[in-house]
Formats: C-alpha cells, sequence, structure tokens
C-alpha cells in the first residue's frame, strides 16, 4: 500500500524519534556487553588450560556466544542507524510538506486532495459569482505546486520503503541468529538496493527500473556525492557502468519495447546523468578518483559490447554522450572529455558516424530523450553538457586548449591549429555532422535542415551557460557575469555583428537572444554612449560601445551591435527574450531616475536620455520582424507573438538583477514585474492575418505606436510611484513617447531597412 498524503501529514514522528532513542541506548549496552565478553569470558576461555571435552565444546560454546553478542550489537546499531537517518529524512520532508500545504498553497488560493495511491490533485475551489477563469501564470502556479507535493510524497515513499527493506534484511527474520546485513547509514542499504536491481540489467521488470529510477533520483544530489559515489564503484568501474547504460539504453529503444518501457529508461538517462555529476566532483567528501576520467576517454574511441558474441557496437564516447546530457559537471572531469571529443570531431568529423544503426528510428540509441540528435555524434552531448555546466562551459571557451593524442591522453607540445574553441565551434567553415540514424536525410528537405542543426543548437546552449553562469533554460536570476563570461558575449557580437548573414535561420538565434537579454544594461548602456553608465552591468562589462582609442579601446566597431540584434531578433523567441529585457531595463531606468529627481536640474532631458535607446532597440528588433514575416518569409507572425508571450520571465530576471532602485523581492518589485509583462504582451502582440500583413509600412507603424505606448505607460506609472501628480505624470511620460518615437526611427534606419 503506497504512502499517501494523509499519512505524511499526520503521522507523529514523535513516536519514531522516541524508538531511535530507545535503540541509542540499546546500542550503547550491547556494545558493553560485547566489549566485555569479548575481554572478559573470551578472553579467559582462549587462555585457559583446559583439556579433553572443555578444549573444545565449552571453549567454543564460548567464542560462540560472544560472537553472538557481538552480531546483537552489529544489527541493533544497523537498526539504530537506519531508523535514525529514516527519522531524519521524514522529518525534513514533512516540513515541505506542511509548508507547501500551509503556505504556498494557501498564498495561491489553492487547495490539495488526497487522491490515494501517493498522489495529489492541487485544484481552486470554486467561488460562488466567481468565472473560474485562471491566468497562465496561476495555472502554472498550481501546476508546479502538484508536481512538488507529488515529489515529497513519491521521495518520502522511497524512505518508507527503503527503512522496511533494510530493518527486515538487518534482522534477517530468525530470531535465533544475529547478525545480517550490516549497514552505518539508510544510504548504505539504499546503494546496496539500487546495486542489487542494476546488475540485473535489462531483466529488471519495468516496476524494478522505476524503483531504481526513484533511488537515484532522490540520492544523486546528496551534497556529499556518497551514494552516488558508491553506485558507479559498484557497478564495476567506468566499462561496466558504460555497458550497463548502454544495455538498458537499447532495451528501452529497441523496437520492440513498451512506451513503459521507454519512459523508464529516458528516466534512467536523466537520473544516471544527475548521479555521474555528483560522483565526479572533486570537491565532495566522497567522489570517484581522476582516473575515471581518464578511463571513460581511453573508452571513448573504444567499441563497448555487452552480450557475447555482439556484433554492432557503439563507441564509449556514444553510450557515455547519453549520460552527459544530464547533469552540471565539474569542469575537471568534462572539460578534458569535450576538448577531447572536439578535437576527435575536427580530425574526422565522421569517425562516429561509420557504425550508427542506419534505417532505425531516430530514438533508438543511446539519446532516449530524442532531444538534439540520436546520440551518434558525441560533440552534440558534450555541447549539451556544457549547456547545463555553467562554469566547465565558461573554462572551455576562454582557457587554452589541451592537446590530446586520440586514447585520451594528453599529447606533449602538441599542435591544434586554432587558438580557442570558440574561434573553432563558431567557425563557418566548421562542419557539423548529420546526427541521425537515417540513411537518406536529403529525402526531407526541412528534416534535413532541423537535423543538421543540432549542433548549433547546442552550440547556443553552452554559450548560453557559459555567458550567463546559469544552465540553459533556467528561470533564475543570473550571478554577476564574469570578466571572462562577459568577454565571450563581447566576441559573439564582434563575430556574428561583422557577418550577419552567418545567422541567417541560425538555430543558435534563440540563445543569442537569451544571452542578450541577459546582458541588456551592457546593450542599453552601449546606445547611450557616453550617458550609458547610468545603465550600468549586471558585473563586468562587455565593451559593446563604439571602439575609441582614449575611452573605450575594448569597444566595438560602429554598426556591429546594431548589425548583431538584427540578425538574432528575426528568431521569434530571441525577439521575444529582447523586448522584453529592453523593456525591464528602460523602466528600471525611468524609475531610478523620478527617484533621484533632485540630482537633476531638469528631468525630462535625463528621462529622454534613458529611454532613447530602448526606443531604438525597439526599432531594430522591429525591423527584424518584418523581415523575418513579410520580407524573408522565415517566420510566422503568430511564432514572434508566441515568443513574447514566453519571455515574460525576462522581466522578473531583469529586475531582480537588483540593480536599479526597485526593491528585490519587496511588493513594489511584484507589481511592476507584472506591469511589465502585461505591457509588453499588450503593445508586442499583432494581428497575424495575411490582411494586416500586406501593408509592410503600416505594420511597421504600428510597433512603433506600441513601443510608444509600453514606454508611456512605464513613465507614467514610475512618476505616479514617486509622487508625482497626474498632470505632471501624463507631461513627463508623453515626452518620453516622443522620444521613443524618434529614436525608434533611428533604429529602424541603422537596422539597415531599404525596401522598394
Amino acid at each position: 500500500m503506497a504512502l499517501t498524503f494523509t499519512d505524511l501529514v499526520e503521522v507523529d514522528l514523535g513516536k519514531l524519534a522516541t524508538a531511535v532513542s530507545d535503540w541509542k541506548k540499546a546500542v550503547d549496552g550491547l556494545k558493553k556487553s560485547a566489549e566485555s565478553a569479548r575481554t572478559g569470558m573470551q578472553a579467559k576461555s582462549d587462555s585457559a588450560r583446559w583439556a579433553g571435552v572443555n578444549a573444545t565444546v565449552t571453549r567454543e560454546f564460548v567464542a560462540r556466544t560472544a560472537k553472538e553478542i557481538a552480531d546483537l550489537h552489529t544489527e541493533a546499531n544497523s537498526v539504530y542507524q537506519v531508523l535514525e537517518d529514516g527519522h531524519t529524512e521524514l522529518q525534513s520532508l514533512q516540513k515541505q510538506m506542511i509548508t507547501a500545504v500551509q503556505d504556498d498553497a494557501a498564498k495561491l488560493g489553492i487547495r490539495v486532495q488526497d487522491i490515494g495511491e501517493g498522489k495529489v490533485r492541487c485544484f481552486f475551489p470554486h467561488v460562488r459569482g466567481d468565472t473560474d477563469e485562471r491566468t497562465r501564470d496561476q495555472l502554472d502556479g498550481k501546476q508546479a505546486l502538484e508536481d512538488r507535493i507529488n515529489r515529497i510524497l513519491a521521495h518520502a515513499a522511497e524512505i518508507d520503503a527503503s527503512v522496511a527493506r533494510a530493518l527486515a534484511r538487518s534482522h534477517g527474520n530468525d530470531p535465533y541468529n544475529a547478525g545480517h546485513s550490516k549497514y552505518e547509514s539508510l544510504n548504505d542499504a539504499e546503494v546496496e538496493r539500487a546495486l542489487e536491481l542494476a546488475h540485473k540489467g535489462d531483466k529488471m521488470s519495468d516496476a524494478e527500473l522505476r524503483e531504481l529510477n526513484r533511488l537515484l533520483r532522490f540520492n544523486s544530489a546528496e551534497k556529499d556525492g556518497e551514494f552516488a559515489t558508491e553506485f558507479y564503484q559498484g557497478l564495476g568501474g567506468p566499462e561496466k557502468a558504460l555497458q550497463f547504460y548502454a544495455e538498458m539504453s537499447i532495451d528501452g529503444t529497441g523496437g520492440d519495447a513498451t512506451k513503459t518501457r521507454l519512459d523508464a529508461v529516458r528516466d534512467l538517462q536523466k537520473v544516471m546523468g544527475y548521479t555521474l555529476a555528483n560522483a565526479t566532483d572533486p570537491d565532495h567528501t566522497h567522489h570517484l578518483p581522476d582516473s575515471w576520467g581518464a578511463e571513460f576517454r581511453r573508452l571513448g574511441t573504444q567499441q563497448i559490447g555487452w552480450e557475447p558474441g555482439q556484433w554492432n557496437k557503439p563507441y564509449g564516447y556514444q553510450v557515455l554522450g547519453g549520460l552527459l546530457r544530464y547533469g552540471n559537471y565539474d569542469p575537471r572531469f568534462i572539460n578534458p572529455i569535450a576538448e577531447h571529443i572536439t578535437q576527435l570531431h575536427k580530425k574526422d568529423p565522421y569517425f562516429f558516424l561509420s557504425n550508427k544503426p542506419d534505417g532505425s528510428p531516430d530514438i533508438y540509441g543511446f539519446n532516449p530523450s530524442g532531444k538534439l540528435g540520436s546520440g551518434n555524434d558525441p560533440l552534440n552531448s558534450v555541447l549539451e553538457a556544457l549547456g547545463h555546466s555553467p562554469e566547465a562551459s565558461e573554462k572551455f571557451f576562454t582557457q587554452p586548449p589541451t592537446a590530446y593524442n586520440e586514447d585520451g591522453t594528453v599529447k606533449k607540445d602538441g599542435k591544434l591549429g586554432f587558438d580557442s574553441y570558440l574561434d573553432l565551434l563558431t567557425d563557418k567553415k566548421f562542419e557539423w555532422t548529420a546526427d541521425t540514424n537515417s540513411a537518406n536525410i536529403l529525402a526531407d528537405e526541412d528534416r534535413a535542415k532541423t537535423i543538421m542543426g543540432y549542433g548549433p543548437d547546442a552550440l547556443g546552449h553552452a554559450l548560453e551557460a557559459a555567458t550567463t553562469g546559469l544552465p540553459y533554460g533556467s528561470d533564475a536570476v543570473s550571478p554577476p557575469h564574469s570578466k571572462e563570461a562577459a568577454d565571450i558575449y563581447h566576441k559573439l557580437v564582434e563575430r556574428y555583428g561583422a557577418s550577419p548573414e552567418d545567422l541567417d535561420d541560425s538555430p543558435m538565434r534563440d540563445s543569442l537572444g537569451n544571452i542578450t537579454a541577459d546582458y541588456m544594461r551592457d546593450v542599453q548602456g552601449a546606445f547611450m554612449g557616453d550617458g550609458g553608465n547610468v545603465a550600468g552591468t549586471h558585473g563586468a562589462s562587455a565593451h559593446l560601445g563604439n571602439f575609441d582609442a582614449g575611452s573605450n579601446p575594448e569597444g566595438l566597431s560602429p554598426g556591429v551591435l546594431k548589425n548583431f540584434l538584427g540578425a538574432v531578433g528575426k528568431d521569434p523567441d530571441a525577439y521575444g527574450a529582447i523586448i522584453t529585457s529592453q523593456e525591464s531595463v528602460t523602466t528600471d531606468l525611468v524609475n531610478d531616475a523620478f527617484h533621484h529627481a533632485d540630482r537633476y536640474k531638469e528631468l525630462a532631458p535625463e528621462i529622454a536620455n534613458r529611454v532613447n535607446a530602448g526606443g531604438e532597440i525597439a526599432g531594430i528588433m522591429a525591423e527584424s520582424r518584418t523581415q523575418a514575416v513579410v520580407d524573408e518569409k522565415i517566420a510566422s507572425d503568430a511564432e514572434f507573438n508566441e515568443g513574447v508571450a514566453t519571455a515574460d520571465k525576462w522581466a522578473g530576471r531583469i529586475i531582480g538583477m537588483g540593480i536599479g532602485k526597485i526593491p528585490v523581492g519587496g511588493e513594489v518589485a511584484g507589481w511592476v514585474v507584472e506591469d511589465i509583462q502585461e505591457s509588453v504582451v499588450e503593445n508586442f502582440t499583432r494581428d497575424s492575418t495575411p490582411e494586416a500583413l500586406k501593408d509592410r509600412d503600416a505594420f511597421l507603424e504600428q510597433q512603433q505606436a506600441s513601443s510608444a505606448q509600453a514606454i508611456y505607460d512605464a513613465t507614467y506609472t514610475a512618476a505616479k510611484e514617486a509622487g508625482y501628480d497626474d498632470v505632471n505624470a501624463q507631461s513627463q511620460a508623453t515626452a518620453a513617447k516622443r522620444e521613443i518615437e524618434d529614436s525608434y526611427g533611428l533604429g529602424r534606419q541603422r537596422a539597415g531597412s531599404s525596401h522598394s
């Protein structure tokens, strides 16, 4: 019977605490008894000069009695350790559950219902007269809470089952014989069970595989790395670990696998990846030795088999790549592997494709997730690993490369022919491969285009992590930019701003849009020129302003930043991220000006200076959107509307950086973020009907009016919040609106609009 929501919330863990205390007393008493038996009774028996029957029977009886007392101590200690850890874990989970229900659910106006079988459902109770209509944020919040509560329940059920199993094994179900399974902690029992299941390989039932996944999921993030390390060591070493994952992955992706099995193997891919990342972190108390990394590199170019007489064998890196796609890896482990794989690809892009299972579905192989390729090309896999590993990714793109031999050992005095992986991988001539099992991808032009974009897309994810300090796709506020991270972004702007055509229809553009959004203060500061200091930076400066030998020797050539924005903004998701972050930074700058009005002789010119750059960026984005939708027809306007709708996280991230004067996390910050989100969606969502797209100029003018109105709203709200009366607030907002209209036109012009 599954542990239920009601069980966890209502159980009195005080009784378990009392049991723990009682067992501790028993352990202490038995320890004294065992020591007394060993040093007293048995010692005397061993030294006694017995003859005849006493020399054998009596001495053997005394020894057996002393051992049994010692075994009783061992068993009692196992019970105590398991119960203590179980109590600690369950107590923490119960507190998390109570917080989720009594605090979080209450704040959201949500009720939690126990539906049995270890599950709950969250719902908004009906209130008489209410329409029951909910916003997307409300619905997302409800689902997130339901998922969190169900994860807590699943974790509690795993702890409960592990404790029960460990207690049974410690006792051994033998009333006349103590000392069976020995555990120093609940962790020992969980590792034992996980390995017991793993050693069954593909003979595991679906239920057993789900159990293994739960054990890995709930233990893979332990801060000391003990479970993760013991699990991988228990598999038998690097090659055995690869063989196990390969066997399971093929079992779950083969043609006769059920959907249930495939889902379980997809889950295994994730949790084994998270566990490997934990086990290979040298800063953890428990971690795998450096030799594991060296052995993985050696095995990378070796074929790995797991069945007698196996004919088609994958390379080690193809198998390992499936695991590396999940987890935040330490650079000391992942970067040598990433360098080795990249160098192998540069030498022969098709080395790893020679043994792909031609004609099989793309899901077949070692990337059950099905995301960004079949997994035959490990370069895509390791770039995805870097995309989840910010510190490693930053170092990969900024530190001097190390040359490796084919067997993964360091090549002394090796020459690579390139200065950095950033230069190599962003080179237009770099050869990406088609990571697919299909024998003929040219038969479907659209699909071929998607497949050839897997590598650049993964590269974008890695660059996103390197420049923002967060795993790609994260909703968190990024840490202050390091000098190295800011330098990567500077080089990206320089690279693609000088040759914007290289980004035409590139899958990297959404990531470049996210990076630009994270560096929006640098971007707006560059457009503000001499007055750009007021925009500030989030950490180190990316030096995006125009080059000046005296004032900005690290700057860019004129027009480079605008060209870069124009090329990136043609992607709907990038457009949404840039527009939302631009509106957020502009709003923050205007708020800051009103709150420090006493610093300026006249406030209107300062407001104009602060909104000007935003208007120019909005103009560039409008031109990009128009070119993409009307001129080049590479995206639909509906896709741009969706890009705007899904970019709302950027308002919270920009305000959350805490550079302006809006109190982060306070009530004011909350309504400012909501205002920005509503303003962006309202003002930048277009009429996507064919009739609305016929007139190019009208389409652009509509965007100008929307941008200007967004700034009017932000300025008016900021003025009112700062204490201005309605007349003066409107006056300031109108002036800001005019400034946006003027700078918007300049942005369009500089974006290179020249259409007849």
